[in-house]
């Protein structure tokens, strides 16, 4: 099939076909923004709330990280099944189910008497968000049908899953400055019923003309290989690294992930199409996705857990410190899609991953004993811009570097692996942090000159709750007189793990400079259209998409140009 483009003159962009009206197309276009913008709201939502949480709950060691874990872990497990799914039954219903998730899981964390309730709501959350990203803009490429529409399509769908990013983070801190975090789970809970009614009302159902097949030896290898490393990672500081649970769960965990690997070889319909990754420039972009993102969300986790279960600071401040992390993908997308037409893929990815880097090397420099955010702005923006700079170059490299027919699935791997570093964030930040303040902690209280039943109450804490557990403690309780030891724990706990998402970041960076030098986009055209691309729009994950695809429509600028 030819790839050549013809001219308007010669051929004009297909209409909207007649049998979906421009108010349908518009209903579907506004049904699927809304439904993404809820999706990542209750994926952002615990990034502002891990003080509350921990004063709630009394939680210790891994539980807080297990609440942000578990949202992120079904998300990455499922996301390609659940591509094939909505080609097989139909998008708008995958959408309409999602938020019915969405729905449930928020009722459940408002409610939660007990951390390990939150667990579950927020696990039921990240299966719903996991539906709707790539069914909504699967909605978006169905009621498109040029790329001039689609374009204004995905940034539309890309700006509302911005802005939820940054809407999320105010929302949990206004509701817990108002008295009760729960009202804005509530609030979740009633966007969700909304995107339901909304779906059925005005979106068009869309599904694939070829069906798929699943892969569910893959799917099956593939989960539970990965959360029983995950596990590993979470529990390690905990349980201790050669614990008889820690060491079974990772190395069961890697033998998992090795079956799904001979399995993906092997199967006729595979969930991940592993011969992507014989293009050179297609591994290092997906290296650089897993390790840059988890040094973006390793960074959020960090700013989080500093400023809420150690500083205990206002959740309004950490609101606004989330604005300047997530708020610049929104605001800047514009911006960074005329950059993609003026300057290659390669050098905007670079500059993006070095300032996500020098602003993690700030915050790893702050003193936990300082009490005030505003040491914190700085670090912050430069790394939300970062981020933001990172999104729609990662894409397009994914995208401008494979054989057009195999774009789909590029778009749907790099999405997946964009996640799993957003899930590898949050783990192992906790674990290096915790793990490093536990240790320092129990060093210094056995040096420490406090009266034999404080040491002896701050020591059974220490060992049984960590260092986070007597950082929390009551004034006047019995152990409180080593508060200032576990807030200097984990401030150097936490230092170390900025220290680590900033060398990630960095790493990240030379791998893009060098290891994508000479790269070119051979093909003269990127993104290959449902419309223009049978294969394409019937490949594996071919309407999952990425999360951020305004780099689609930047991404078909670059040409010729290097990469």
């Amino acid at each position: 099939m030819s790839h050549e483009h013809p001219t308007p003159a010669t051929k004009p962009p297909r209409p909207t076909p007649p049998s979906v009206p421009a108010l349908r197309v518009r209903g579907t276009l506004a049904v699927a923004s809304i439904a993404v913008m809820i999706a990542q709201i209750a994926n952002a939502l615990p990034g502002s709330l891990n003080g509350v949480f921990q004063q709630t709950f009394d939680t210790v060691g891994s539980q807080l990280t297990w609440i942000t874990a578990a949202f992120m872990i079904p998300v990455v497990v499922f996301e390609l099944t659940f591509g094939v799914l909505g080609d097989t039954f139909g998008h708008r219903k995958l959408v309409v189910g999602g938020s019915l998730l969405v729905l449930v899981g928020s009722a459940i964390c408002a409610i939660a008497p007990q951390v390990e309730v939150m667990w579950l709501g927020s696990a039921i959350n990240g299966l719903g968000a996991g539906a709707i990203f790539p069914a909504s803009l699967a909605l978006v490429a169905a009621v498109t049908h040029n790329p001039r529409d689609r374009a204004r399509g995905i940034a539309l769908w890309a700006g509302f899953l911005s802005a939820g990013a940054a809407i999320s983070p105010l929302l949990g801190g206004v509701a817990a400055g108002l008295g009760s975090w729960r009202g804005a789970y509530w609030v979740v809970a009633a966007l969700g019923v909304a995107t339901i009614f909304l779906s059925l009302w005005l979106a068009v159902e869309y599904r694939s003309p070829q069906s798929r097949k699943l892969d569910p030896w893959g799917q099956v290898t593939f989960a539970a290989g990965l959360i029983l490393v995950l596990f590993g990672l979470v529990q390690g500081p905990e349980e201790g690294w050669l614990s008889t649970n820690v060491v079974f769960a990772s190395v069961a965990g890697i033998l998992l992930l090795i079956a799904f690997v001979v399995i993906e070889l092997r199967t006729e319909s595979p969930l991940l199409e592993l011969s992507l990754f014989r293009n050179r420039a297609f591994t290092v972009s997906s290296i650089v996705a897993v390790v840059g993102m988890f040094a973006f969300l390793g960074a959020c986790f960090a700013t989080s857990m500093w400023l809420g279960p150690v500083q205990h600071q206002n959740p309004v401040y950490l609101g606004l410190l989330f604005l300047l992390l997530q708020g610049p993908a929104f605001v800047l997308i514009p911006v960074i899609s005329r950059l993609l037409a003026i300057v290659a893929a390669r050098w905007l990815l670079t500059a993006g991953l070095v300032l996500m880097g020098s602003g993690a090397l700030l915050a790893s420099n702050l003193d936990v004993s300082n009490f005030s955010v505003v040491p914190f702005i700085a670090p912050t923006l430069l790394i939300g811009v970062g981020f933001a700079l990172t999104l729609s170059p990662m894409t397009a490299i994914a995208l401008n570097t494979v054989p057009r027919q195999l774009t789909g699935m590029a778009s749907a791997t790099t999405n997946l692996l964009r996640d799993l570093g957003f899930v590898l964030g949050p783990v192992l930040v906790g674990a290096i942090a915790l793990s490093s303040a536990g240790n320092q902690l129990v060093g210094a209280l056995q040096t420490a000159s406090l009266p034999a039943d404080e040491k002896g109450a701050a020591l059974g804490i220490a060992l049984g709750g960590g260092p986070i557990a007597l950082n929390s403690i009551p004034e006047g309780a019995p152990g409180a007189a080593a508060h200032d030891l576990a807030l200097q724990a984990l401030g150097s706990g936490f230092s170390l793990a900025f220290l680590v998402c900033a060398l990630a970041a960095f790493a990240a960076a030379l791998l893009t400079l060098f290891g994508l030098r000479g790269v070119r986009d051979d093909r003269g055209s990127t993104v290959a259209y449902a419309d223009e691309d049978p294969e394409a729009a019937d490949s594996p994950g071919g309407h999952s998409g990425a999360k951020h695809p305004a780099a689609l429509s930047g991404a078909r600028d670059l040409r010729e140009d290097r990469v």
